[in-house]
């Protein structure tokens, strides 16, 4: 990869982490709880995907089991989340998002709407950029599966 790539890839990521913090502090004050980047992930997880296992959610969100557990833990003392054993195994337990993660997923999904209306208004423009930000996430992820499994050390974080 050549300078002018590094250079346009590095502006691309530093916007995307700007545009997130600012989507993040808006909805300062809509909750007395306090959310760490670790809370959102498994939320945004099992809200997505209701009924997954802790295993597989902590994988999702690229989590070693303490930290995991430690972070669902807190959400189900929230209210945000809650336990079932599977019907088919009893020695499994999956995990959904409760009425109060829901409410909260909808109050949410009303602040951001608000929040980029205008800002983004050319539907062709954001339907790209979804399409684009979605392609990213699974690439992002599937790299970071590959350096999990790799007996090769996976590169050094900043």
């Amino acid at each position: 990869m050549d300078e002018a790539q590094k250079s346009r890839l590095f502006e691309l990521a530093d916007l995307i982490a700007a545009v997130g913090r600012q989507i993040h502090a808006s909805k300062e004050g809509m909750t007395t709880e306090s959310w760490t980047a670790l809370d959102i992930a498994v939320m945004r997880y099992i809200d997505r995907n209701p009924g997954t296992s802790a295993r597989a959610a902590a994988d999702a969100t690229q989590q070693i089991s303490s930290n995991f557990s430690r972070a669902l833990r807190g959400l189900e003392r929230k209210g945000f989340v809650h336990r079932e054993t599977d019907q088919e195994d009893a020695r499994r337990v999956r995990l959904y998002p409760t009425a109060r993660a829901q409410e909260n997923l909808r109050r949410l999904h009303d602040l951001w709407s608000d929040l980029l209306d205008g800002v983004v208004s050319d539907q062709d423009e954001v339907d790209a950029t979804i399409a684009t930000l979605r392609r990213m996430e699974a690439g992002l992820a599937e790299k970071a599966r590959k350096w999990r499994d790799s007996p090769e050390p996976a590169p050094r974080k900043a």
